[in-house]
Order: C-alpha cells, then sequence, then structure tokens
C-alpha cells in the first residue's frame, strides 16, 4: 500500500488515472522478492523452493531459521485468535521453533501472520488458493486499526505456491514430521565490499500512520545510515516519487494545486481537500528541496547531512503546526551549514513550462531496471538494487544492509551491536550554541541527536533548541550575561540583563536592543540634561557631567545653577532653622510634661481637703468609734 492512496474517492480516480497513462507509456513491472525454503525432510519431499517475502514482520536477512511445520486442525485460515482453540504454538524445550502453515483467503495476510504470532508462532508460511505465479503479502490499507497489530508483527512470513501447500498438507497427514529452513542469506546481492541503497520517501507529514512510521524510521535510522556512510561502506541514495498529469487536465483546479511545471510533476492534496491547507504542488517543492539538499551535501563529501536535514525539518517544520514552508527549511539549512542560493539554484523554476532535470530523473528511476521491478509503493526500500520486504525498523534493516556486503568484508559494526555515535560532535549537531559560555542545546541519545535548551547551575534556557536559547529566570545574568549586551570600560562592566526580566534593556544612559548592542546616549547632544544657560555640558560613557561658569554651582536635581555664597547661606539658615526647630519642639515637649504634674499634684490636694468635710464618692464611709453606756 502506498502513502497515496490515503485520499477521498475522487482524488484517487484523478491520480489512478494519471498513473494509468504512465503506465500505458511505460511497461510497468514489479518484482517479487524471493526467499529459499529448504525441506530438509521427510525424504520424499526434501528439495529447495520458492517462497516470496512478506512485506510486514522482521525477515531475517543475512541469516537462517529452522523449523518444524504445523498445520491446525482448526482455524486454518487463521482469521479467528488461536486462543479460541485452546491451541499455542509456545516453543517447548529442546524442541524446533514452529512455523505455521495456513491456507490463503477470508482476511488480511497480517492478520492471519498477527494471529500466529500471538499464540507463539516463530514464522508463518501462507498456501496459496490457486494455481498462480508468487505475489507478494502486502498490508491492507492502514488506518488506526490495522496499525495497532501491522507495527507489533516481529516474526517472518512468506507465500508458497498452492502445489507446494499441498504437498506438505499431505506429509502432515501421513504422520510425516516436516523440517524445513528458511533462508535470506541469498535474498540479497552481495558482490562487493559496498553496498549500494535507496530509499523512496515523502516529506508530507500529513498522510496518515503509514507516513509516521516511515518518518519514525528515519529518525531511528538516521544514526546508523551515517556511520556506515561516513565510513564509506555504504552509497545511499534518496529518492521521491511524483506523477505527471495528462495534457489535457493541465488548466484544471487539481492540477494547477497538485502539480509544478505545468503539470509535470505533481502529488496528491495533503489534506485531500483541494479548497483548504496545503496543496500537493507544495509537497512536491519540498521533495524537489529535500533531493538537492541531498546533491549539494554531497558536492561538499558529506551526503549524510541529508538524514539530519529531514529528521529536522520533520521536527522543526511540521504541517500540523503550518511551518512547512520556505522559509522554515532555510532555517534549517543554514543551521546545517548548507548554502541556500545553491539549494535553491539546484531546484530551478517551478513556474517554468519546461522539464525539471531532476524530477525527470526520479520519474525514469521509478520504472523498473534488471532486478528491482517498479516503485509503486512508499516507502520502498531497495539494497543492492532488490527491494527490501517487511517492516522498516532500525535492526532488521541493518540486518539488510550488512547482507549485501560480500563474506569478510562487512564493516565491524555489522559485527557488534555497536551501532551508536555521538552525533553532537559534528557540527554540534545542528543545534544551538555558546562557544563563548561552552554551552549546547544539542544532546546525543540512543535514537539520535535531539536540540533541547539546556539546564546549567540551575538556571533553566529556553527557545526552539535549534535556533536560540536564552538563559531564563534568577541567576540567569551570571551565565554569559543572560545572552544581552555587555561591556566593560576602566574597570566598569555595565549590561542589559536583569534577574527579574527575562527580556535584555539596555541600562540608564544607553539605548539599542539589548542583545547585539547598547550604545551610549549623548544627553548633551541630545539636550536631555545640563539646559541651564551658565551650565556646560560633558558627555561620559552611560552618564554626563555637568559644570557651571564663575563660581556658580550645578544643583543636578534642578538642572540649574547658583551662587556658591549662596549656597553656602543657604546652608547656614538651613542650619540655625534646624536649631531653633528643635529647640522648640524641646520647650513644648518640657511645658506639657510641667503641665501633667501639676495638674495631677493639684487634685490630689483638693480631694484631700474635702475629704475631711464629706465621704467622697471613691472613698468608704469613716466608722463611729464612740460607745454608748447603758443602765
Amino acid at each position: 500500500m502506498s502513502c497515496w492512496s490515503c485520499k477521498r474517492p475522487r482524488e484517487g480516480l484523478f491520480l489512478g488515472f494519471m498513473f494509468l497513462l504512465l503506465l500505458h507509456k511505460i511497461e510497468s513491472r514489479f518484482v517479487v522478492e524471493k526467499n529459499s525454503l529448504r525441506v530438509t525432510s521427510p525424504d520424499k519431499i526434501k528439495g529447495t523452493y520458492d517462497s516470496a517475502i512478506g512485506n510486514f514482520g522482521i525477515p531475517q536477512y543475512g541469516g537462517s531459521m529452522a523449523g518444524t511445520v504445523y498445520y491446525p486442525n482448526d482455524n486454518r485460515k487463521g482469521c479467528k485468535e488461536f486462543s479460541d482453540y485452546s491451541i499455542s504454538f509456545g516453543r517447548k524445550p529442546g524442541a524446533l521453533p514452529t512455523f505455521v502453515l495456513l491456507d490463503r483467503g477470508e482476511c488480511y495476510f497480517a492478520w492471519k501472520v498477527w494471529n500466529a504470532q500471538k499464540a507463539g508462532a516463530a514464522a508463518v508460511l501462507v498456501a496459496d488458493d490457486v494455481d498462480e505465479a508468487l505475489i507478494t503479502m502486502d498490508t491492507p490499507k492502514e488506518d488506526d486499526s490495522s496499525a495497532s497489530y501491522i507495527e507489533n508483527i516481529t516474526i517472518p512470513s512468506a507465500l508458497i505456491e498452492k502445489s507446494f501447500g499441498e504437498t506438505l498438507k499431505k506429509a502432515i497427514d501421513g504422520n510425516d514430521m516436516i523440517n524445513v529452513n528458511l533462508d535470506w542469506r541469498e535474498a540479497v546481492p552481495h558482490p562487493d565490499d559496498r553496498v549500494e541503497y535507496e530509499l523512496w520517501t515523502t516529506s508530507n507529514d500529513e498522510c496518515g500512520v503509514k507516513c509516521d512510521m516511515l518518518m519514525g524510521f528515519i529518525k531511528d535510522f538516521k544514526g546508523a545510515a551515517q556511520i556506515l556512510e561516513k565510513g564509506g561502506y555504504t552509497q545511499f541514495t534518496p529518492h521521491y516519487i511524483t506523477w505527471y498529469c495528462p495534457h489535457a487536465f493541465t488548466t484544471s483546479k487539481q492540477c494547477t494545486s497538485q502539480c509544478i511545471n505545468h503539470g509535470r510533476y505533481c502529488a496528491p492534496d495533503p489534506e485531500q481537500d483541494f479548497s483548504r491547507g496545503y496543496e500537493g504542488k507544495d509537497v512536491v517543492l519540498e521533495n524537489l528541496r529535500q533531493l538537492c539538499v541531498f546533491r549539494v551535501a554531497n558536492e561538499i563529501k558529506r551526503p549524510w547531512v541529508w538524514w539530519d536535514y529531514v529528521t529536522d525539518f520533520q521536527i522543526r517544520c511540521p504541517m500540523k503546526e503550518k511551518k512547512y514552508n520556505k522559509e522554515c527549511a532555510h532555517e534549517v539549512i543554514r543551521s546545517l551549514g548548507l548554502d541556500v542560493k545553491k539549494i535553491e539554484k539546484c531546484m530551478g523554476d517551478p513556474s517554468a513550462d519546461a522539464d525539471n532535470p531532476i524530477l525527470k530523473e526520479e520519474q525514469e528511476a521509478q520504472i523498473g531496471k534488471g532486478a528491482r521491478g517498479d516503485v509503486t509503493i512508499l516507502p520502498t526500500l531497495v539494497v543492492n538494487n532488490h527491494q527490501y520486504r517487511g517492516k522498516l525498523e532500525k535492526g532488521a534493516v541493518t540486518k539488510a544492509i550488512c547482507s549485501g556486503f560480500e563474506e569478510t568484508t562487512e564493516p565491524a559494526v555489522c559485527l557488534t551491536d555497536d551501532i551508536e555515535t555521538n552525533e553532537c560532535m559534528d557540527n554540534n549537531g545542528g543545534c544551538w550554541q555558546d562557544k563563548v559560555a561552552n554551552i549546547t542545546a544539542c544532546k546525543d541519545t540512543f535514537r539520535g541527536r535531539v536540540c533541547e535548551c539546556p539546564l546549567v547551575n540551575g538556571v533553566q534556557f529556553k527557545g526552539d533548541g535549534y535556533s536560540s536559547c536564552k538563559a531564563s529566570g534568577i541567576g540567569r545574568c551570571k551565565i554569559n550575561n543572560g545572552g544581552c549586551w555587555h561591556e566593560a570600560r576602566d574597570g566598569q562592566t555595565i549590561t542589559a540583563c536583569v534577574d527579574f526580566d527575562d527580556n535584555c534593556k539596555c541600562p540608564l544612559g544607553f539605548k539599542g536592543d539589548g542583545v547585539k548592542s547598547c550604545e551610549d546616549i549623548d544627553e548633551c547632544k541630545e539636550k536631555k540634561a545640563c539646559q541651564c544657560p551658565e551650565c556646560s555640558c560633558k558627555n561620559t560613557w552611560g552618564s554626563y557631567n555637568c559644570t557651571c561658569s564663575g563660581d556658580l554651582l550645578y544643583i543636578r536635581d534642578h538642572d540649574t545653577c547658583i551662587s556658591k555664597k549662596a549656597a553656602e547661606a543657604k546652608s547656614a539658615w538651613t542650619a540655625l532653622w534646624v536649631v531653633l526647630i528643635g529647640l522648640a519642639v524641646a520647650a513644648g515637649g518640657a511645658y506639657l510634661v510641667y503641665k501633667y504634674r501639676l495638674r495631677s499634684y493639684m487634685d490630689s490636694e483638693i480631694r484631700a481637703i474635702m475629704a475631711q468635710y464629706m465621704p467622697l464618692d471613691s472613698q468608704s464611709e469613716v466608722p463611729n468609734h464612740v460607745s454608748e453606756d447603758r443602765a
């Protein structure tokens, strides 16, 4: 299945029509990739037979696998889960792995293999139900439901001819134990000590599950691909499929929105809607740009930079964020140290009514040559001119490429698991860096480098990690002045950084953006200070000095000059008034204390005198001590 098949019926018919016209011009040929299936017992059917490698799961390229064939009594087409029949194909101690034989029909090939894998099968053989030449078992149209199991198929599978399938079934019915060997060692030619491989891909990241899987593979495989390329072990070439619009339709809305160069090179609309969003010609232009990135990088002996560009473009310029455009692409190109003008020149004029040499080569390359066959499926990996079958997965593809080396010439990376490298060592991975402070946003991981603003001494940098990172928060000014302007003169350092503000602002007495520059303001020239008639102004760095003529004294707060004697007299009177005010305050305080104490004394004296003549409310009645005589 192609990424191009994820579209509405009207668009599918239109593009299908274009492709049929292409096939009318050139005979199409799809090559079925085969591996060897050798029966080792019983003797009566011993021999080597052809089988077609399934286009899903993980074939063991460069290796072989031995097992015992099992043909179930129930669910022989494998369209239901084998657990429903209490069947398990799990390997027992000391026994060979189980190769499950299933019949074709009723459900998808991939669904059969998935059910067998869940029951413990090591591999699956599917017997054809008609007498015909072998075909490639492909995946169904991938949506969210099918992708959930197709992505997780890890066992190999193969289609066998109907007659061979019947031979195996007959032997099993006769209680013969059938041992077979699936062999992929010759599935990829290995003529010399260099492997040539190509990947047919697309820059469209909104074509569904298939494109998500493709983008994930490119990101994961990048490190291994670059190691092999830098060591001279491989020669890689990227390719992109384009279609052409029939001449009668070049002025139609469909062609003008999906094609460039007057209908010569087209791609489907990403949203399958001609009235909104991105258009097919946007995809064609970015595909062309990626081809030119590869060519320009190859000219400077750095062809592996293509992997960096494609992964960075996917991260920084996705369609879903509306960043899939020329401007974003140029930012990525510059970050990788490539010449934007050379790449634009390579792309040519997309509006010209003429062939584009690069895209014309791509269309011609789609047609099969030699043993390869036509490329009609996206994505397609071709190794030594043979199409790879199976899941695009880092380990599986590495095995397939390594199987393409002549024996004993394999590089060390093929013989060990050490396929990792520090991608930050080359051009800092294309990430942001501060060479002065020796800080970088590049982080090397198992799945490749990422550009992520760092945390340094408790200070978090913020930004996209590619073109910018700025220190943020408290303490940011201690790290390279927070990325702000700063300058030192005569032992004095002035900076545009302040901890409580993440922005860079020129300090008082300076003007500028605060990042690249802050220029001294000439307060004298701009008439911002020292404007009194008797004043004489002299500009200084970040400030100014103002002096007055004669015996006058400059008062900065009022921007004026006054007589020094007047200033001295003013100071004397000020001191006198301070003394007088102090004495007045002290006298006032003493008077208040005197009045308070005098009043308290008088109140006590009056109360004592009055108490002699009458009881006061605050005193108890005086008791009578005179006794009375009685008779």
